[in-house]
């Protein structure tokens, strides 16, 4: 017995200092790009190029503001103020207080997600934005028109999370969101994923188009994969759905401008849940449907997504 407790012990050590040092190599390798501010004691991470109209981009699950910065951002920043966040417990910014912990299994609703962002809106001056969210990062797009409908001039919705979907999202989710396997499961995740699966995940999001040459290596999917963030994110995907019910009651509310733009394509995100039931909500809503296009044409396709702001912001009379 005592053998087999001092193994078990040697091989969490192995495990923890493996995920430590792998965490240590990707926060060497990916610094913040932008700046660092204290929000109510959270640390926010924020990135701003251009000049014109406010433009909030918002990332989706598993993602960081890294993925603006690839390509699609300076498609925009020659004509808009382009603001990138790192959601709560991705990238550089941190989690709210109560929901970290190896054991803690809460999360971050969007609502709260999306009352950090503005709180950190507000102190660099940004005012009556047009606000684009992709995939997770759309319901989080949606809390800010939900809760500053006035001060939000449009909302653009890229292969975007915004109505109740059948069935659930997978164990993956289930037991990594739970505080048993968020304290247990995801170390040795974290510890030896190996960069093989990582990127045929990220050929699986792109699909059916193939990712773009050096995508995978400018993400930084290594922070996704610290610990921490890994829970995070299993935390807020799995807790999702009942907030997205709450939500969707409302969206009959809205008025501003929206641009709602997706890929026919894509399974992740299936269409049929979540663009066309969301237009058919929203009076001042516009779909744009891609032909064969799957979840993330910010990349395949920037000009359709590019031309649907363009369009928001006409529309909102902003341009």
């Amino acid at each position: 017995m005592l053998t087999l407790l001092a193994l078990v012990g040697l091989l969490v050590l192995v495990v923890q200092w493996r995920a430590a040092a792998r965490q240590t190599t990707a926060e060497r390798d990916y610094p913040p790009q932008g700046r660092i501010l204290d929000i109510d004691g959270t640390p926010v991470h924020v990135l701003i190029a251009g000049n014109g109209p406010d433009l909030v981009l918002i990332h989706g699950a598993s993602g960081n503001l890294r993925d603006w910065t690839f390509d699609f951002a300076d498609r925009l920043s020659d004509r808009y103020r382009v603001i990138m966040f790192d959601r709560p417990g991705l990238g550089w910014t941190g989690r709210l207080p109560g929901k970290s912990g190896a054991w803690n299994s809460a999360s971050e609703s969007p609502m709260e997600q999306a009352a950090l962002l503005q709180k950190t809106a507000a102190l660099v001056g940004i005012e009556r934005p047009i606000v684009l969210g992709h995939s997770f990062g759309g319901s989080v797009a949606m809390a800010w028109a939900l809760s500053q409908p006035e001060e939000t001039a449009a909302v653009v919705m890229v292969s975007a999370v915004s109505n109740p979907w059948p069935g659930g999202l997978g164990w993956t989710y289930t037991v990594l969101g739970g505080s048993w396997g968020g304290a247990l499961a995801v170390p040795p995740l974290s510890a030896f994923v190996p960069d093989s699966y990582v990127d045929n995940s990220v050929e699986t999001i792109f699909a059916p188009q193939p990712a773009p040459d050096g995508y995978a290596a400018h993400i930084g999917a290594g922070l996704t994969l610290r610990r921490a963030s890994m829970r995070a994110n299993a935390q807020q995907v799995n807790h999702l759905r009942p907030h997205i019910v709450k939500m969707s009651k409302r969206y009959g509310s809205l008025t501003m401008p929206m641009e709602i733009i997706h890929g026919d394509a894509d399974t992740i995100v299936p269409w049929k849940i979540h663009a066309e039931v969301l237009s058919q909500k929203v009076a001042n809503a516009n779909l744009n449907l891609l032909e064969g296009v799957g979840h993330m044409p910010q990349h395949t396709n920037p000009d359709d997504v590019a031309a649907s702001i363009d369009r928001a912001a006409a529309r909102a009379g902003l341009r």
